[in-house]
C-alpha cells in the first residue's frame, strides 16, 4: 500500500517529456525561388513557366524520396540542365518532324530552365584549373600515384581542395583531364 501511495505522489514527476523534432535541413535558395516563382507565374497565368516549375518542383520532390535528395543548388543545378538537354532533344525531334508549334513550345522551355540555370554560382573553370594544378604539383612532390582518380580524389574529395565550393563535379573531371592529358604528354 506505501509503494502506491509513494508511485501516486512521483506520478505528475513521471510525465514523458518530448524532445521537439529536429530542425529540417534548409532546402537550396534556388528552390525557394522557383516555389516562389511558382505562385508568381500562377498569378500571371504564365502556363510555359508554370508547367516548367511544376515538372522541377514535381522531379524535387520525387527525388527527395530517394536516396540522393536535392541538397544543394549544384545539385538542382544539374537537374536543370538535364531537362533543357531533354527539351533540346525533343525541339529537334520536332523540327525534324515539321511540327513548329511544338517546337516553339521547348524552345521556350529551354529558355526559362537556362535562365534558373544561370542564376546559380559555380566556381570559375579558371579556378578549377589552379587547383587541379596545385594538385598535380602536390602529387609529383610526394611521390604518390598520378592518374585521374588520385588527382580527382585530391580535388574534389572529402578534405580536397575544392571540397565543399560550389562545382560541378563533371566540369572537374572534364578539366582533370585535360590537364592530365597535356600533362603526359
Amino acid at each position: 500500500m506505501d509503494v502506491r501511495l509513494f508511485l501516486r505522489a512521483l506520478r505528475p514527476c513521471l510525465r514523458r517529456c518530448y524532445a521537439t523534432a529536429p530542425t529540417a535541413p534548409s532546402a537550396p535558395p534556388l528552390l525557394l525561388k522557383l516555389r516562389a516563382d511558382l505562385k508568381t507565374a500562377m498569378k500571371a497565368k504564365d502556363t510555359n513557366r508554370l508547367n516548367v516549375l511544376r515538372a522541377l518542383l514535381s522531379e524535387t520532390t520525387n527525388a527527395s524520396k530517394t536516396s540522393s535528395p536535392i541538397k544543394t543548388n549544384i545539385q538542382l543545378l544539374s537537374l536543370l540542365r538535364k531537362r533543357a538537354a531533354t527539351s533540346r532533344a525533343a525541339a529537334s525531334e520536332f523540327s525534324a518532324a515539321n511540327r513548329d508549334d511544338l517546337k516553339a513550345k521547348e524552345d521556350a522551355q529551354v529558355t526559362i530552365l537556362e535562365e534558373y540555370a544561370g542564376g546559380v554560382e559555380t566556381t570559375g573553370s579558371d579556378e578549377i584549373r589552379q587547383s587541379i594544378d596545385a594538385a598535380v604539383e602536390a602529387l609529383k612532390v610526394e611521390g604518390g600515384r598520378l592518374d585521374i582518380g588520385t588527382l580527382l580524389k585530391r580535388v574534389i574529395g572529402p578534405g580536397g581542395i575544392l571540397d565543399g565550393r560550389p562545382v560541378e563535379r563533371a566540369e572537374v573531371a572534364r578539366i582533370a583531364k585535360e590537364v592530365f592529358e597535356v600533362r603526359k604528354s
